[in-house]
């Protein structure tokens, strides 16, 4: 296969077992959960006893070692639940708060938050877009003021994704607002803490069995014990966050991309007009050969950073370039494969309409398209 010289045997076996149990548990509730807007948070704890949260986490903290590869597998197979909101709220806590647990926080929050968070008995967020700040982290507003051993949290997050639900949550703050980038800390807080409140579950245009909120912060006290790493260090974490955010988010757009590819080619073969299958028309069998393209170079193009990922080479501007080109592929295949789906295609019963409001989002989350190529024209020295 296309993909397995990235991947070893213990990744293979993990994409094996993690796909058949998706297609047991997670795929046939797909539109049930889809229209609770919702899907049930006890999914966790299945995930978590199945070992699915543990790799790349060590083995000490429950997890089974190994490395970034594990996360690229969960985001890939996760496209078989075939709802983008389930696999947005569990991809969340797996690839993003848990690796910032392991790879920053003290021992004593990995063993309160660390290890249940790998048995999904503890669910995590991580909150740092604001009203007013988005992928300009630097201009964040909620502040976090040292009182002894606590520290008085007050701000707002938006757009956090698992926001409602989570058990706690990894807020940026600024911590010396006069240090600028350098006086940005990361410090935990847990659901019930007096003061914090979720403020409202946003409605959606896509991922709508995911929950996101809208975070309020007023005079929260929170342990000094509760920051990430050290004090004022949290936007080196936050950037190395968004690094593989932004390649997990790659990962699963190719996926993505393959499976509306693979279900649209199959469409295309039973559906006839004129008395022939659609997709023998020239001008389809074209949009496949164009689609499958695009769907191969984007996946050589994640896999190679993946490469120069785990294996130390300094690679921001190659995983820009994958959020772009992998997220915008992913939006262009779906709407193409919505066109070949003709009035099919806006019905809601089938699966096309809902792949294609849900990959809209790619180029959004994570750090814009426009960013992106921000960060590729600086890399540049532009």
């Amino acid at each position: 296969m296309e993909r397995e010289w990235l991947f070893e045997d213990v990744h293979r076996m993990f994409r094996e077992s993690l796909h058949k149990w998706i297609v047991k548990e997670l795929a046939p509730h797909a539109d049930e959960w889809e229209q609770k807007q919702e899907f049930p948070m006890e999914i966790y704890r299945k995930v978590g006893e199945q070992g699915f949260f543990g790799g790349g986490i060590p083995e000490k903290y429950g997890g089974v070692g190994g490395d970034f590869r594990y996360k690229v597998v969960f985001a890939e197979e996760l496209v078989a639940a075939k709802s983008a909101g389930t696999a947005a709220g569990l991809l969340l806590h797996d690839t993003i708060a848990l690796p910032i647990l392991s790879n920053f926080a003290s021992e004593e929050l990995k063993e309160r938050f660390l290890v249940p968070g790998v048995r999904g008995e503890k669910v995590g967020a991580l909150a740092v877009t604001e009203p007013d700040a988005g992928s300009d982290v630097a201009s964040i507003k909620t502040k976090a003021v040292r009182d002894g051993d606590e520290f008085i949290v007050n701000g707002a997050k938006t757009f956090i994704t698992n926001g409602v639900r989570a058990d706690f949550y990894i807020v940026a703050c600024k911590t010396d607002p006069g240090k600028g980038l350098h006086g940005m800390s990361q410090i935990l807080i847990e659901k019930g803490t007096p003061g914090f409140k979720v403020s409202r579950k946003l409605d959606k245009l896509g991922w709508r069995a995911s929950d996101t909120a809208e975070l309020i912060f007023e005079d929260v006290r929170v342990p000094a014990s509760n920051i990430i790493g050290q004090e004022n260090h949290g936007f080196y974490q936050v950037m190395e966050g968004f690094q593989t955010e932004r390649l997990i988010m790659a990962a699963g757009a190719v996926a993505g991309a393959r499976h509306c590819f693979d279900i649209t080619l199959q469409y295309c073969k039973e559906r006839k007009a004129f008395g022939k299958p659609i997709g023998s028309f020239q001008v389809n069998r074209h949009r496949f050969a164009d689609m499958l393209t695009w769907i191969e170079a984007a996946r050589r193009l994640t896999y190679n950073t993946i490469w120069l990922l785990i294996n130390g080479f300094e690679c921001s501007k190659e995983i820009a370039m994958c959020k772009v080109f992998a997220c915008e592929t992913a939006i262009k295949v779906a709407d193409l494969c919505l066109q070949l789906h003709g009035g099919y295609g806006y019905m809601m019963e089938y699966e096309i309409q809902r792949i294609w409001r849900d990959g809209r989002i790619g180029t959004i989350g994570g750090g814009t398209s426009e960013i992106q190529r921000e960060i590729i024209g600086r890399l540049l020295g532009l």
